[in-house]
C-alpha cells in the first residue's frame, strides 16, 4: 500500500482487526517500509539535542523499540550498551535481524550504513512491567511513536517502570509535537481515526490500543512528576515554529534526581 515493499490493504486490514501483539508480529516483516517507522529526520533531530544538551550517556534504553530504528542514533550517543525492549516477537526478530545482539554486529536504522557503538541486545518485555534485571542500569531512556498504544490510566506505570530502570541521574527523551490547530485537515483525521478505532474496540475483540489524541503534554508532564521525574523541554528547532513562535516539536527530557 504505502512502497512496492510494504504491506497490502488485505495485511493492514488483518493486522488492525488483530491485537496489539499479533498485529505488530503479522506487519513486522513489512514495517520498515510504512510511515509508521519513527522518520530518519526526527531521530536525527533527536539525536542532536540531545548531543548539544547532555554530551554522551553511559547505557541507553530504547522502549518500545519496535524494528530498532533508533539503535543508530542510540549506539552513538551512548558509550556502554543498549537495549531495546519490545512485547512483538516479530518486531524484535526484525530488529535482531538489522542491528544484530551482544556482541555481535549492528548498524543504524534504516537506509542508514553501520556504525561503531556499543553492543545491542534486545529483551522481550511489557513496557508497563520492565524486567527487574533491567532496574537501575541505564541512563538514557528514550521512546519514538508508542505513547498511542497506552491509555491515560495506563501511564502511571509506564513511566514507573522507565524511573526504576534509569540510574541517578538518567534521563527519559521523547519528542511531543505541539497541539494541532482546529484548522488543521490532521486535526480532523486524528479525531476521526481515533473515533473509528474507539468504536472499533467497543464491537470487535481482541482490542487494538491506538490513539492519536490520548497523550497531551499537560497530563502527560504531570504524571511524570507522580513517576518521580523532573521535567524540562527543549524546542526541535530543526521542525521550526508556529506563527505564534512556539516549536512545533519539543523533546521532553524527564530527569530521574
Amino acid at each position: 500500500m504505502f512502497a512496492p515493499m510494504g504491506p497490502s490493504v488485505r495485511e493492514l486490514a488483518v493486522q488492525a482487526m488483530s491485537s496489539i501483539e499479533r498485529g505488530y508480529d503479522l506487519l513486522a516483516p513489512k514495517f520498515d517500509h510504512t510511515p509508521f517507522r519513527t522518520p530518519d529526520r526526527m531521530l536525527d533531530a533527536v539525536e542532536e539535542t540531545l548531543a548539544q544538551a547532555e554530551g554522551s550517556f553511559g547505557a541507553g534504553l530504547d522502549v518500545c523499540c519496535g524494528t530498532g530504528a533508533a539503535m543508530g542514533m542510540l549506539r552513538r550517543l551512548c558509550r556502554e550498551r543498549v537495549t531495546g525492549v519490545d512485547f512483538s516477537a516479530g518486531m524484535l526478530a526484525e530488529a535482531e535481524r538489522a542491528h544484530g545482539t551482544a556482541g555481535g554486529p549492528a548498524a543504524g536504522g534504516a537506509g542508514r550504513g553501520p556504525d561503531e557503538g556499543p553492543a545491542v541486545d534486545f529483551v522481550r518485555a511489557d513496557a508497563r512491567a520492565l524486567p527487574a534485571g533491567l532496574a537501575a542500569s541505564y541512563d538514557l531512556a528514550v521512546s519514538f511513536g508508542a505513547f498511542g498504544h497506552f491509555l491515560p490510566a495506563e501511564r502511571p506505570a509506564l513511566f514507573g517502570g522507565v524511573h526504576g530502570a534509569l540510574r541517578p541521574g538518567g534521563v527519559f527523551a521523547f519528542p511531543v509535537s505541539a497541539p494541532l490547530p482546529m484548522a488543521s485537515p490532521f486535526y480532523w483525521a486524528t479525531a476521526g481515526f481515533d473515533a473509528v478505532m474507539r468504536v472499533r474496540n467497543a464491537v470487535w475483540r481482541p482490542t487494538f490500543v491506538m490513539y492519536y489524541r490520548t497523550f497531551p503534554f499537560g497530563g502527560v508532564r504531570e504524571d511524570l512528576r507522580r513517576a518521580g521525574f523532573t521535567v524540562e523541554t527543549l524546542p526541535l528547532e530543526q521542525f521550526g515554529r508556529r506563527p505564534d513562535g512556539t516549536p512545533n516539536w519539543r523533546l521532553v527530557l524527564a530527569r530521574k534526581p
